[in-house]
């Protein structure tokens, strides 16, 4: 295959996240040196499609590339939730093609998640290279994806934080966190921080479950302190469901790929807890003995529910991140001045680009519940009663491919 770039156009999409900034600066390092232009293709997909109407683009030159900084989370380049496919115009991909001739540009370096990668290949399909950057929070590409490590850690922080509110006021705290239909960063995020309960998608919750352990761990710290000052800590993905294996809450309206605005569960599961301690006779003893009861005004717990929402998204970059989106980004330039299109980057292994179809990449993949079985074992609740463990012991063979 045969070197064919002479520029091209790097779009960063969908919801931001730490790492793009790794990804744009990467990519343009490692375009410079292979004499290739590189511009800031603005706004996502809607800017590839008002690209023609444009003046100027900005060209990522030795300067300007060192005003990106890797480890500040967002994307210089921009973003917009926009479906190339469904936007109403008969004539939208060869206007994409006037836009990118326009400014002389060859192929397009494309970072997002699985809506994103959908373009990606849409894209490929009309005859445009691309290349997909795997970027998204949620985890649920089939690749590992910039962005995940910097939110999980960003939950971690936040949840660890919030205990001292907690056994502060003696509440029961609920953190809600980004992640769609996948519980990857509530279940990493959780397990960072010490969580008692995680209560992901892939498990449907029951409330007898989690009320056990809740009762248990609460009584029990809050007794058994010297100054009766306890807290037991939820962390909840948004897309969690009930036992009907229906979502708590399906938010209002949807974006331009169909998915529902997800929210509201951390509110729906406080409601369920404080309606079970309402109706059980040994919290209202509980209260008593803890000196916490008041007659009309604290006869229950106190629960709150905590969204740190864009929060876990924004700020800063985690070292990781930093490091493998810089690799994907310089990645994705290889792969397209080597004439390779509508792959994935997966990642750079022994001097190795390893890539694979990007339709391929972007099937969702869920938290894998043997590892709740795992995890299970260290009395952490997922919303489920725990079976009995049987270990399986396998022997490692050959080195470890260790993720850097």
């Amino acid at each position: 295959m045969g070197k064919k770039m002479a520029n091209i156009g790097i779009i960063t999409s969908g919801g931001d996240c730490g790492g793009l900034n790794a990804v744009v600066r990467g990519a343009a390092k490692a375009a410079m040196l292979r004499g290739i232009g590189t511009y800031i293709i603005p706004n996502g997909y809607a800017g590839l499609y008002n690209l023609v109407d444009f003046n100027n683009l900005v060209l990522l030159d030795e300067e300007r590339t060192d005003h990106v900084n890797s480890s500040f989370a967002g994307s210089d380049a921009g973003h917009s939730r926009v479906k190339i496919s469904k936007i109403a115009d008969p004539e939208k991909y060869d206007r994409i093609l006037m836009g990118l001739r326009k400014f002389n540009i060859n192929g397009l370096l494309i970072s997002g998640g699985d809506d994103t990668g959908s373009v990606v290949v849409d894209l490929a399909e009309h005859g445009i290279p691309c290349v997909h950057a795997p970027k998204t929070m949620d985890l649920d590409l089939q690749t590992y994806s910039v962005g995940g490590d910097s939110s999980i850690n960003k939950i971690a922080n936040i949840v660890d934080d919030l205990k001292t509110t907690g056994t502060t006021h003696n509440r029961i705290m609920i953190i809600e966190v980004f992640g769609r239909y996948a519980g990857h960063t509530a279940f990493r995020g959780g397990i960072a921080a010490d969580a008692d309960c995680i209560l992901i998608p892939e498990i449907p919750v029951d409330f007898n479950a989690v009320y056990a352990h809740l009762k248990h761990y609460y009584i029990r710290r809050i007794l058994n302190s010297d100054v009766h000052a306890g807290t037991y800590v939820i962390v909840v993905a948004e897309g969690v469901r009930g036992e009907d294996g229906k979502h708590f809450s399906e938010g209002a309206g949807k974006d331009s790929f169909g998915h529902v605005h997800l929210g509201g569960a951390g509110r729906y599961i406080r409601g369920r807890l404080e309606e079970m301690m309402r109706g059980d006779p040994e919290i209202k003893q509980f209260m008593k003995t803890s000196g916490m009861y008041v007659p009309g005004v604290f006869e229950i717990p106190e629960i709150r529910e905590v969204i740190p929402s864009h929060i876990v998204r924004s700020g800063s970059t985690s070292a990781y991140d930093v490091n493998f989106g810089k690799e994907i980004g310089a990645a994705g330039v290889i792969l397209l001045d080597e004439g390779v299109s509508g792959v994935t980057v997966v990642k750079v292994c022994n001097g190795a680009i390893r890539y694979m179809p990007t339709s391929e990449a972007i099937v969702q993949r869920m938290v894998n519940v043997d590892d709740i079985d795992f995890y299970e074992q260290m009395d952490v609740c997922f919303g489920r009663v725990r079976e009995p463990y049987e270990a399986k012991l396998e022997p490692q063979e050959g080195p470890v491919e260790r993720p850097m």
